[in-house]
């Protein structure tokens, strides 16, 4: 086994070198095989090594960070970092707690879409709506009524199971941009994903709102 020293600065703010192990890697960006340009390491969460890498294929010469854990008095290779951790959007605990698989898919599909993934993304999105949608419904109904709600298509539980006409009018117009993003001729033609994004913005806003008032108006009945 070869290996390559690097460079680090200890806790003291001294230069330093750590001998880690000089093997070939599939570079992140041009899936060429080779062996990197190593510049800098430090230790990272998982008490293993993080190292500042460049891709030697010169029509590529991306940098990536490699991670390296310890294994038998050295460190080996483990795998390529993610260039960065995605945003997620914060959901409220209303929301967090209707429908905690909406809060993921939705944030699986905004991770999508920040990577540019735009043809993909949307479908995220209306897999989302309809997590949100059923969950609403089913939060206030009993259990032996549930299952009907999981197996009805999305409009129809949209328009026989939601009492709100804010929260029914909203969310039938997020669904028809949704399946937009499922088909391929699109009927809104003028609307995109931020608009799709937007509705369920306002999907959720009317159901917190109904379900804040709901909650007020039990605490608080008319005396």
């Amino acid at each position: 086994m070869e290996y390559v020293h690097v460079k680090y600065i200890d806790s003291s703010g001294k230069e330093s070198y750590e001998s880690i192990q000089r093997a070939s890697i599939k570079c992140p960006f041009c899936g060429v095989q080779m062996i990197p340009e190593f510049y800098f390491l430090c230790e990272n969460n998982e008490r293993g090594l993080s190292v500042f890498c460049q891709c030697t294929n010169p029509k590529c010469n991306h940098a990536f960070i490699s991670e390296y854990k310890y294994w038998k008095d050295t460190y080996i290779f483990d795998k390529i970092a993610p260039n960065a951790a995605m945003e997620r959007k914060q959901f409220s605990d209303i929301i967090n707690s209707i429908s905690p698989s909406f809060c993921e898919i939705y944030n699986q599909a905004y991770e999508a879409q920040q990577m540019n993934l735009s043809q993909i993304c949307g479908v995220g999105y209306r897999k989302a709506l309809e997590f949100l949608i059923k969950d609403y419904i089913m939060s206030s109904m009993e259990d032996e009524k549930k299952e009907g709600i999981k197996q009805k298509n999305l409009a129809k539980c949209i328009k026989e199971d939601i009492s709100s006409q804010n929260v029914k009018a909203v969310a039938a117009r997020a669904t028809w941009l949704g399946n937009d993003e499922t088909h391929y001729v699109r009927k809104w033609e003028d609307k995109d994903i931020r608009d799709l994004i937007g509705i369920i913005d306002l999907t959720i806003r009317w159901i917190e709102s109904e379900i804040e008032t709901k909650r007020l108006l039990e605490e608080m009945p008319e005396q």
